[in-house]
């Protein structure tokens, strides 16, 4: 009988929000050091500064942990409103969420020859992820907000649509491409606001990709930079669209005791100043809510059930002991990605 490890029950709490959202707090108006990931035209906005090119979201090194940082900060004003820290996040969304920084944000991506792909699909998926969040607060700021973003989000759904019908291969990289990952935020965000012709497009896109799935090679993670699992990522996706039992059907096809083995090692993070190796610390976490969600849908006597609820546990643990504003390389992103599995 394996015993649960209690933090896997845990709840997020005001101290452990509090610890979380000072690092974007501090990071979000942080401009450098900066990864643009612009591919200029010309000479002339080849010399941008970042807060020129993204006025609302210049930080925390690159664009999209940024935007996933403005969606802790929103969600952990939205859980906790009387925050002592209230003040300072209320001051740094309002700083961000103005109409004129999200117009320009949002012609970005029709204002030079290669921006239209820009951030595709892990940036996409957090934009609509904050816009999930604001949409589903009721308050004033929270309202406003949301009317002021809501340009930017719809304008990653218009991409999205145009997108998955051109999208002939899934990527099954670690890193930002992956394709389940953009589409588990896609579709929470699609069911949320009632997008039935997007909940579609994702769900029969996912089917194509990943139903026929099986033995995923799974024991060959991880790469040596994966903040994602593949595999898991995947897994994720599917007990989203499949109904239980056919999830967990097509689950008990779609891993082999080897490929479980590998994934419930923790990774081995040698060098936490490396902003590539510290990837693995993300892959910890991204690993734990995964396994969370489906362990959520496996049925008690299942033989993997109790193993993901223990290693989520474990890898939240470990985890969190490395978020402690002592290393940028992980604190620009890191905490966005505890809230998130916390918050499962």
């Amino acid at each position: 009988m394996i015993n649960v490890n209690p933090l896997f029950a845990q709840t997020l709490d005001e101290h452990t929000a509090t610890r979380l959202a000072r690092l974007p707090l501090h990071c979000i108006q942080t401009e450098f050091p900066n990864k643009t990931s612009h591919t200029a035209d010309s000479v002339l906005d080849a010399v941008l500064l970042p807060s020129q090119l993204h006025p609302a979201f210049y930080g925390c090194l690159d664009w999209h942990s940024s935007v996933h940082g403005h969606w802790l900060l929103a969600k952990v004003l939205k859980q906790f409103p009387q925050l002592s820290i209230r003040d300072s996040i209320i001051q740094l969304l309002n700083n961000s969420f103005q109409p004129q920084k999200i117009t320009e944000e949002v012609l970005y991506f029709s204002k030079y020859k290669t921006t239209k792909t820009f951030e595709r699909t892990y940036g996409w998926a957090w934009v609509l992820k904050l816009d999930e969040e604001l949409y589903n607060w009721n308050d004033p700021l929270g309202k406003e907000w949301h009317r002021i973003f809501q340009p930017l989000a719809l304008e990653v759904v218009h991409l999205w649509k145009e997108y998955l019908p051109k999208q002939t291969y899934p990527n099954r990289t670690g890193v930002h491409p992956n394709t389940a990952f953009g589409l588990v935020f896609a579709l929470d965000w699609a069911r949320a606001n009632h997008d039935s012709v997007f909940e579609k497009a994702i769900i029969k896109k996912a089917m194509s990709f990943y139903f026929d799935s099986k033995a995923t090679p799974a024991y060959l993670e991880p790469d040596g930079t994966d903040f994602l699992s593949p595999s898991l990522e995947i897994a994720d996706l599917m007990r989203r669209v499949l109904p239980k039992q056919h999830f967990i059907n097509w689950f008990n096809k779609f891993y082999e005791p080897r490929s479980i083995q590998r994934i419930t090692t923790l990774p081995v993070v040698s060098d936490r100043s490396d902003y590539q190796i510290v990837h693995l610390d993300g892959l910890m976490i991204s690993r734990a809510w995964c396994m969370k969600g489906i362990a959520g849908i496996l049925p008690a006597n299942h033989p993997w059930k109790k193993i993901f609820e223990k290693t989520a546990a474990d890898f939240l643990k470990q985890a969190m002991t490395t978020i402690n504003g002592n290393n940028y390389g992980g604190d620009h992103w890191l905490a966005s990605f505890m809230l998130y599995a916390l918050s499962i």
